[in-house]
């Protein structure tokens, strides 16, 4: 009996839109694998889902189609770990300090995603599109809600729970959001990337304490 050739096994055939999101997962296999979304191409991705690299082109005009869409998954992938280390939180009877655990939890999701998933941390940024919208469901964790409406939410309860005064909560998301990812953006690409984990879980700690008693 002749032994099965494994390449054989791989799916050749999709249910009727079941190949775009096998292309979107071999992206995101690729860019983690490869440190970035330098490493994407269509050709090795339709390879991956066990398709000709024309079949994808039916559903990706060109490389910078697939990236994006890599990048959004990438940034849905994000949220989800945002949205579990504010699960993970064992909150204060206070509501005042639990909305401070909740504001610190956004942002640690957001550090761990980038140490932990570098990859799929830079090619969420690389496209040259707004990633600031909110309402994408695509961009979005299990709660529905993307990164940017994550740590939305957890100002609007900064502010219900007297954290924040209401005239400085317009655009403090973005003000946040550029601290934060300089923090992440140091800690895989920059000096950072040198120290050590605990170091870098205290520094994150600190560094969002003193947004929030700054916003």
């Amino acid at each position: 009996m002749t032994e099965r050739n494994p390449q054989a096994a791989r799916r050749t055939t999709y249910r009727h839109g079941a190949l775009e999101p096998a292309l979107i997962e071999a992206g995101l296999r690729l860019a983690r694998a490869g440190g970035g979304p330098d490493a994407i191409v269509l050709r090795e991705a339709a390879r991956q889902a066990g398709v000709a690299p024309n079949a994808a082109y039916t559903y990706f005009a060109d490389r910078n189609a697939l990236v994006s869409a890599v990048a959004t998954a990438a940034l849905a992938q994000m949220a989800t770990m945002m949205a579990a280390e504010q699960e993970s939180l064992t909150l204060d009877a206070d509501p005042a300090v639990a909305a401070r655990q909740r504001f610190r939890g956004v942002g640690i999701g957001y550090l761990r995603f980038a140490r932990t998933e570098p990859g799929l941390f830079r090619t969420a940024f690389t496209i040259g599109r707004d990633t600031t919208a909110t309402g994408s469901p695509d961009a979005a964790g299990p709660t529905g809600r993307s990164g940017i409406e994550l740590l939305g939410d957890a100002l609007d309860e900064l502010v219900a729970t007297g954290n924040l005064p209401m005239e400085r909560r317009p655009d403090a998301e973005y003000l946040v959001w550029s601290a934060v990812h300089g923090m992440a953006f140091l800690a895989i690409d920059g000096p950072l990337r040198t120290l050590p984990d605990d170091q870098l879980d205290a520094m994150g700690q600190r560094m969002l304490d003193m947004i929030a008693r700054g916003i």
